[in-house]
């Protein structure tokens, strides 16, 4: 049962509803968000023949994606989000996982709602809503990296194949022409695009204009409330598992062990192509699943604080204030570069470009004045070099935070 959970929990990341101030979530089994009528939906694509060059979702069936065609001065600029959506470490959790849309396109939703950083609608995503948007659905448990099979499980782990199979379909859309790109994606997915961020660039015409952007996926390897690291056990056994050391970048490879080059504190230093990072600095996803999972605190006194930043200790804050901390450290040397891009924010969230509520709207949390879109545009376009960091909690009233409960 709990592993059940926290496999759901990684899954209904990329998914929530928020409002001003707090979003109340319930845990439960049907973790599809209801589209507003007006939102533009979007149909999903298999990927036809994929199969016959490897690139297939755990359980073998066709990879997807869900197209929406640019237009006018954006005809032929694109935009790839990665979705996300966690990992898998282990057979028994990779068994799991291939019978939901995360492993799966059999369970993929027909069609999905475009909303944030693929809106179509100019009051809603102000530079990129007549771009060519495309979101990449993730369905191999390792960031799009990994490439083996465990033929006794019947499971294909086959991430980089159907990253290299999507971006050739895309290509044969007309992404070969593009003069502008931007590779995008959430949690795993923008784990993701970092790891793949110089080779999106190297696939793409040399004449475009391209860029990263991570939303959610600077992961640290942080000490748990035990003192262990929860996080490099859960990544090292995705990368032991579905081989991912074989797709992670080489120069950091040079240095560091795989699991290591797994973790985006290691690896954006190494990075050529301009990369915008999107991060809460106190990530809910970190919090929950890496910070204070059930394991390392098997009594439950981090619950009421993990579920709710207002039921926190002081001494509960203070290693969230340290957590915190060790990002901005991280992150000293990545902004120093003009081409670099940050928005770190402190709030108590997880992937902010994907809603529109925290993407571009009337409240949306604000750095120098600046929403999520605004700021991004801005470093994609070189309008302004962005480099925000927020102050510490509790400074910032315009958050859109995360409050959890179970039912």
């Amino acid at each position: 049962m709990r592993m059940k959970l926290l496999i759901l929990f990684a899954c209904l990341l990329s998914g929530f509803i928020s409002s001003r101030s707090e979003t109340l979530f319930s845990f439960s089994q049907n973790d599809v968000v209801s589209a507003n009528p007006l939102q533009l939906m979007v149909n999903l694509t298999l990927i036809q023949g994929a199969d016959s060059k490897g690139a297939v979702c755990l359980d073998g069936t066709l990879p997807g994606y869900h197209l929406d065609r640019g237009f006018d001065s954006g005809a032929n600029s694109w935009l790839i989000h990665l979705e996300g959506g966690g990992w898998c470490n282990t057979i028994r959790n990779c068994v799991y996982r291939k019978k939901t849309r995360r492993g799966s396109s059999k369970y993929m939703e027909n069609q999905i709602p475009f909303t944030g950083i693929l809106s179509n609608k100019p009051e809603e995503n102000p530079d990129f809503f007549n771009w060519n948007r495309v979101k990449l659905r993730y369905c191999d448990g390792a960031s799009f990296t990994g490439d083996s099979e465990n033929e006794a499980a019947g499971l294909q782990f086959r991430g980089q194949k159907i990253w290299l199979a999507a971006i050739e379909e895309l290509m044969s859309q007309g992404m070969d022409n593009a003069e502008q790109a931007l590779l995008s994606g959430c949690s795993a997915g923008g784990l993701a695009s970092i790891i793949h961020c110089d080779e999106f660039q190297s696939l793409l015409p040399k004449s475009s204009k391209v860029k990263c952007f991570s939303d959610a996926g600077f992961f640290l390897d942080a000490i748990d409330v035990s003192g262990g690291r929860s996080l490099r056990n859960l990544f090292e056994g995705v990368v032991q598992l579905q081989e991912a050391q074989k797709n992670l970048p080489k120069n950091c490879l040079n240095k560091l062990d795989p699991t290591s080059c797994f973790f985006p504190q290691n690896l954006v230093e190494h990075i050529e192509t301009p990369l915008f990072l999107l991060n809460a600095a106190y990530d809910v996803w970190q919090v929950q699943a890496s910070l204070a999972p059930a394991t390392a605190d098997p009594l439950g006194s981090w619950n009421e604080c993990k579920s709710n930043h207002a039921n926190c200790s002081s001494s509960q804050i203070q290693f969230l204030q340290d957590f915190r901390n060790q990002m901005v450290d991280d992150l000293k040397d990545f902004s120093r570069p003009s081409q670099t891009g940050l928005f770190i924010n402190s709030c108590f969230a997880h992937c902010q470009s994907e809603r529109q509520e925290t993407w571009f709207a009337d409240d949306s949390p604000l750095l120098e004045d600046k929403p999520i879109a605004v700021a991004v545009g801005d470093w994609y376009f070189d309008r302004e070099v962005v480099k925000s960091i927020d102050c510490p909690y509790p400074c910032d009233n315009n958050c859109h935070n995360l409050v959890f409960r179970r039912v």
